[in-house]
């Protein structure tokens, strides 16, 4: 259904827009249960058919199989990307889900960790093993730099500058920005890398990737999902903990120390302030306190 269409969508995606393999995968994946809900209808129609009742129908079909309203929100904004591609090729003179308005989310922050809990993650590590000085590192990085899990991946040591603490990041949609680095992670990273790393057989292709695995070739991304939850469940920990929750940890303690928000911003190389605005909470929620108790008219 549609598949030329969409042939055509994913190049668009990739080469106009530079958005990343995860991102190009959601976006088709959206398309995808679009026309799953056309089959479970018996219903077929031509791109030109498509109208705003069918795509409403379409959401309230996703409500009922239980889809969360925040994943709802990034399927239209899924539907409304191919149908502005569908128009700049001019398939189609109208965008049926410009009238579609994402379901209102509750913005939540994620569950973080203290310092404690962030110390006892470190050093539940082996670091007698040759992995162990490896993965210390990579707990110090995506805490101290904020890193999403594909930039510590993607991580390489032509974009390493230890003299003046920063390292350059490949960040959403092939976006560059340059994040300090804390002495810790320093330390851990030249340690890896002058004991650990130098010793290894690296598969060709992977040479300028700092961390890789045991083959010699680059980290994937369950490796470090699979460390992350390995370590929680070693120092009991009950919280549900991701790479991301470590990115969120940064942010929150920096905001909670006074950190300006721009600066955080950058940082997290959030596209908008809004995005980072999620983190505010911490201190409205203080001064609420504060006026609560304070003030006599509260």
């Amino acid at each position: 259904m549609w598949d030329s269409y969409i042939k055509g969508f994913r190049s668009y995606l990739k080469l106009e827009r530079s958005l990343s393999g995860n991102s190009v995968a959601a976006y088709l994946g959206d398309i995808d249960k679009l026309a799953q809900y056309y089959k479970s209808v018996n219903h077929e129609p031509g791109l030109n058919e498509i109208t705003t009742a069918d795509l409403k129908s379409f959401l309230s079909w996703l409500n009922e199989l239980g889809m969360l309203a925040s994943t709802q929100a990034r399927v239209i904004s899924g539907l409304k990307a191919f149908f502005t591609y569908l128009i700049l090729e001019e398939l189609i003179s109208n965008n049926p889900a410009d009238l579609i308005d994402a379901p209102k989310l509750t913005r939540k922050l994620p569950d973080t960790l203290n310092i404690h809990e962030i110390n006892e993650l470190i050093d539940a590590i082996d670091a007698s093993k040759p992995e162990g000085m490896r993965n210390k590192a990579i707990i110090e990085v995506l805490y101290g730099c904020g890193l999403r899990v594909t930039e510590l991946t993607e991580l390489k040591i032509s974009n390493l500058y230890p003299q003046i603490e920063f390292i350059k990041v490949l960040g959403k949609g092939n976006k560059e920005r340059l994040v300090p680095i804390g002495g810790v992670a320093l330390k851990l990273l030249d340690i890896y890398m002058t004991q650990i790393r130098v010793h290894m057989k690296i598969k060709k292709g992977n040479e300028d990737y700092i961390f890789l695995n045991r083959f010699g070739a680059k980290l994937s991304r369950i490796s470090i999902f699979n460390l992350i939850k390995g370590l929680a469940v070693t120092i009991g920990l009950k919280k549900t903990i991701s790479p991301h929750t470590l990115r969120h940890s940064f942010a929150t303690h920096l905001i909670e120390g006074g950190a300006d928000l721009r600066a955080v911003q950058e940082m997290l190389g959030h596209s908008s302030i809004t995005t980072t605005e999620i983190y505010t909470h911490i201190d409205r929620d203080y001064l609420h306190e504060v006026i609560t108790q304070f003030h006599p008219r509260s």
